[in-house]
């Protein structure tokens, strides 16, 4: 198997053909494109259309996706189905007529296997959600497996967090960090005392 970017590495541009649902039409989409525009990328991989827990995935994604584009991010849910495949799937699926994302089309597994997902045995992508900066630098990631839907909410608090960590380098952010709460600056003085550094 071809190695995968890891979390902090530069990733390689990518291109797909993408269903767009805002236009009702195809397009295409690349990473290059996306970081000429200084914007976060969300990849949102997930197995296949018409299938049992991707369209709730989706719709979660749909109720958060107005924040995400406000906090700067395009995001671009994508799959081995064909862009024909996520058109047909958009308009029957009644969970995803929210849907306003980009729906990315990965046929030949190129994409999905540049992050890990691919799986040789099923053609299909496993559910990983990938977080890039405008630089180009993975950012975050986290791999499901077939059985267990992800958390659209989970995903914008990481995002928020990263958004903020990347303009505070100084500072990082503690477990449950949501926007406005209090955030950490390391020193040598903090070690071992955390709870005080929290506290105070």
């Amino acid at each position: 198997m071809e190695p995968c970017v890891k979390v902090g590495e530069i990733v390689e541009n990518f291109e797909m053909e993408v269903y767009d649902p805002v236009k009702g039409d195809f397009g295409k989409i690349s990473l290059e494109n996306i970081k000429t525009k200084r914007q976060w990328t969300v990849l949102f991989f997930y197995p296949a259309d018409f299938t049992f827990i991707c369209p709730t995935e989706l719709n979660d994604l749909a109720e958060k996706h107005k924040e995400l584009k406000a906090a700067g991010c395009e995001v671009i849910s994508v799959s081995t189905d064909t862009k024909f495949s996520h058109l047909a799937w958009h308009q029957s699926e009644r969970l995803l007529h929210g849907v306003k994302y980009l729906m990315g089309a990965d046929p030949t597994g190129t994409v999905s296997k540049m992050f890990g997902v691919y799986d040789e045995a099923t053609g299909l992508a496993l559910r990983g959600t990938f977080l890039i900066s405008p630089e180009g630098k993975l950012a975050a990631s986290e791999v499901n497996f077939y059985n267990v839907g992800r958390n659209a909410a989970e995903l914008l608090r990481k995002v928020q967090a990263n958004i903020y960590c990347s303009s505070h380098p100084d500072e990082v952010c503690p477990a449950n960090w949501t926007e406005g709460k209090k955030t950490l600056k390391p020193s040598a003085k903090m070690v071992g005392r955390v709870y005080e550094s929290i506290a105070a």
